[in-house]
């Protein structure tokens, strides 16, 4: 029985007699747990019997599972040196209060996932010493990134005697095993895209990255090999935070991506890093900052060498500049994107990230995205076709992107049952359930009942989306 709950049943204002409140139930339950709950419930904590539904809610905005953010907190964990303990049954613990609050290193792998101190999760802390103290001046969640991340892990081989006692000879097979998780991180994001997970693992994986940096010895090779690895992970938590519009994250994952690519001496993935920074910035409505950092990306002696970097780099100033409104701008960009597209020879070897994703079909996916920024509705489906119809089969997150623009399209020519009719071919599956696709049918949705508000097509679009919603997992 709560506080509240004993004091009202006598009748009594609990707000009104804070001290009484806690004498009433010292003398009611003999427990001083229930006297400390109390002041968890006067703090506004919404746990107990109807759950953390802070936390719940906090999940679903970043579209994550129990068992999903279970592996985001082990990942942390084990960033910063700590085995992952974390289970499903942990997180439900979680969720229905009856873990009220979490375990030291817990908490701290939390605000790491959610980019928050962990009061605004819905948890309480115990009163006690440890949680008397006052809270640390500086940003917790960026301290434990930049420990965990670049100096902390080598703590580790510190405390247990001189450098060198625990120091192994770090090699291309080590860079290798480190490649071989970059692949499966990268399938992982073009199936699906923006969740927080991936990018909670790539941000774990540069530091695995830069952890063999500190405990082991390397050539100067291997050194520059290493700092790429951790380039690249932290450009891949950049996307993710970027696809996912967690823009605030994308933003400090830039800096370190930057920083460590420069370590590399890799102009690959410092074009990546810009490119990525470029596209981050066109998401955020930023085009002058978006054209700035795309042209570092251009600028880079990747593109003079290799025709497929040159294209890429085009083809995203072409999305760009259709925020700019600049239509003969976009079109002389569109041409220096498939003229190097086409100069650029398959077989030759490129980075796994630029193989995985970059073709015809992206070209003309970027080339929609352009067209539709102009209002150019009917280049726009052309583009859209084209792309899907080229597409590989595991692009799930980008076939749904691609098929929420082409309903724009359409519905942007006035053909409103074909442009429902795309719309609701997009699959309610997590592809379908991208951030990015949900503002496109949103968008879509809004438009639909402004040009056409007693139309058969918009009664029945917002049936479906009724229907979808109330169907949501």
């Amino acid at each position: 029985m709560s506080v509240r709950s004993i004091c009202l049943s006598q009748g009594e204002e609990a707000t009104e007699r804070e001290e009484s409140c806690l004498s009433c139930a010292w003398r009611r339950t003999g427990n001083f747990r229930e006297v400390r709950f109390s002041a968890a419930w006067r703090s506004g904590y919404r746990g107990g019997v109807e759950g953390n539904e802070i936390l719940r809610e906090k999940m679903a905005e970043s579209g994550l599972t129990q068992s999903e953010l279970a592996e985001a907190v082990n990942a942390d964990l084990r960033t910063a040196g700590y085995e992952g303990t974390v289970s499903d049954r942990t997180v439900r613990t979680w969720l229905t209060g009856k873990s009220r609050w979490p375990h030291r290193r817990q908490r701290a792998a939390l605000e790491a996932v959610f980019h928050c101190p962990i009061t605004e999760l819905g948890f309480i802390p115990r009163q006690g010493p440890d949680t008397a103290r006052p809270a640390p001046s500086e940003d917790p969640v960026f301290r434990r990134r930049f420990i965990s991340a670049s100096t902390g892990i080598a703590l580790t081989a510190v405390a247990g005697g001189p450098a060198h006692a625990s120091a192994r000879r770090v090699g291309t097979s080590d860079v290798e095993r480190l490649h071989s998780k970059f692949a499966v991180l990268v399938a992982s994001d073009h199936r699906y895209g923006g969740k927080l997970t991936i990018e909670t693992q790539a941000s774990a994986l540069a530091g695995e990255a830069l952890a063999l940096q500190a405990r082991g010895t390397a050539s100067q090779r291997v050194r520059g090999a290493l700092y790429g690895c951790a380039a690249s992970f932290t450009s891949s938590a950049m996307w993710a935070a970027t696809d996912g519009r967690r823009f605030d994250a994308a933003q400090r994952h830039f800096s370190r991506a930057a920083s460590l690519a420069a370590m590399s001496g890799d102009p690959t993935i410092q074009f990546r890093i810009w490119s990525h920074a470029g596209s981050l910035y066109r998401h955020m409505a930023r085009p002058s900052d978006a054209l700035a950092a795309n042209d570092v990306a251009r600028g880079l002696s990747i593109t003079r060498r290799d025709p497929m970097f040159a294209s890429l780099g085009h083809a995203r100033q072409a999305a760009i500049l259709g925020l700019t409104g600049d239509s003969r701008a976009v079109r002389q960009v569109l041409d220096h994107a498939q003229t190097a597209l086409e100069r650029s020879r398959p077989g030759e070897q490129r980075p796994l990230w630029l193989n995985a994703f970059y073709d015809q079909a992206e070209l003309d996916n970027l080339a929609l995205t352009a067209c539709l920024a102009l209002g150019n509705y009917e280049g726009a489906e052309a583009h859209a076709h084209r792309s899907l119809s080229l597409l590989r089969p595991d692009m799930l997150r980008t076939r749904a992107i691609t098929t929420a623009r082409l309903a724009h399209a359409q519905l942007g020519q006035g053909d409103l049952e074909p442009a429902v009719a795309t719309a609701m071919s997009i699959p309610t599956d997590p592809a379908g359930q991208h951030p990015r696709v949900a503002i496109l049918l949103d968008g879509f949705g809004s438009t639909l009942r402004v040009i056409a508000p007693a139309s058969t097509a918009t009664r029945t679009w917002d049936q479906y989306a009724h229907d979808s919603r109330r169907n949501a997992p």
